[in-house]
């Protein structure tokens, strides 16, 4: 079954079908004139696939055009293909086939976003940078960037969910030691020590997602620990005794010789009379 796309994404499909959609022509420019696009959402390239695709591109030229903007003093700024730009400056060509046209910055953003999406996966975190990025220029809601990109919004949601995964267990997804469902099952414990914790052991132990999950209900189901109380110093604990006998009150006394504290707890009114009248005495 073909592909379903919307929005941008069919557009994307049709951008290539050839130039009469642009109203332009392909043109041959140096490669020397062309400028990578600040806002890719791609931020790491495959060296394996850059010299897999420079290969190709050797025995078969570039099979598909770049889409790319003017940018002024005679450069242009790829808006989509920069893939393609790095593996023909790999495979040594001088030129390269080109749609040139003035798409305005967010149509820009869209469709870089979009390439990536469809023409080689971003990993989960590049791909939930990019669709947050083109949200907070644009002005988009979930839904609204759902029906751009053809995806649902219980789908964008859960791809925004990922930025908030501590920075080494993004990196494990970056990297490709963690894949996206691992990442969503850590994103559904609320505590970033025991996320990054079942993180790491996935990656040592090789789990898999299923694995994971089973591994973060047992986690969940667990209680925290209460942390044993501090052992007071002997002549603490006797002074502590002491303001209980000598008051009649529950009392708690924490910290050391040098600096603490100490807390009278009363139940009844009688019982802060009484602490009254010690304290009346005192004074006497």
């Amino acid at each position: 079954m073909a592909k379903k796309t919307h929005g941008l994404g069919r557009g994307l499909d049709s951008l290539f079908a050839g130039s009469e959609d642009w109203g332009t022509s392909i043109q041959e420019i140096p490669v020397g004139e062309l400028d990578p696009n600040p806002d890719q959402p791609r931020r790491t390239f495959s060296e394996e696939s850059i010299g897999q695709l420079a290969d190709s591109i050797r025995e078969q030229g570039v099979l598909q055009p770049l889409l790319v903007a003017p940018s002024g003093g005679g450069r242009y700024m790829i808006i989509a293909g920069e893939r393609r730009f790095r593996a023909g400056r790999a495979a040594g060509l001088a030129t390269l086939p080109c749609i040139v046209k003035d798409i305005d910055v967010i149509r820009q953003r869209e469709i870089a976003l979009i390439e990536n999406l469809q023409r080689e996966d971003l990993n989960p975190i590049e791909a939930a940078r990019g669709v947050k990025a083109l949200m907070d220029q644009c002005g988009y809601t979930q839904e609204k960037i759902g029906e751009r990109l053809g995806k649902s919004r219980p789908a964008i949601a859960n791809m925004i969910r990922l930025l908030q995964l501590p920075d080494e267990v993004s990196e494990m997804v970056k990297d490709g030691l963690l894949s996206a469902g691992h990442a969503r099952v850590l994103i559904g414990i609320p505590d970033k020590e025991t996320q990054l914790r079942l993180a790491r052991k996935a990656v040592d132990e090789g789990l898999n997602v299923r694995q994971m999950e089973q591994l973060a209900k047992t986690t969940a189901g667990k209680p925290k620990k209460k942390a044993a109380p501090k052992q007071l110093p002997a002549e603490l604990g006797e002074l502590q005794d002491k303001i209980r006998r000598k008051t009649g009150l529950k009392s708690t006394l924490t910290g050391s010789i040098k600096k603490g504290r100490i807390v009278l707890q009363y139940s009844t009114r009688e019982e802060l009379e009484h602490l009254n009248d010690i304290l009346d005495m005192l004074e006497d």
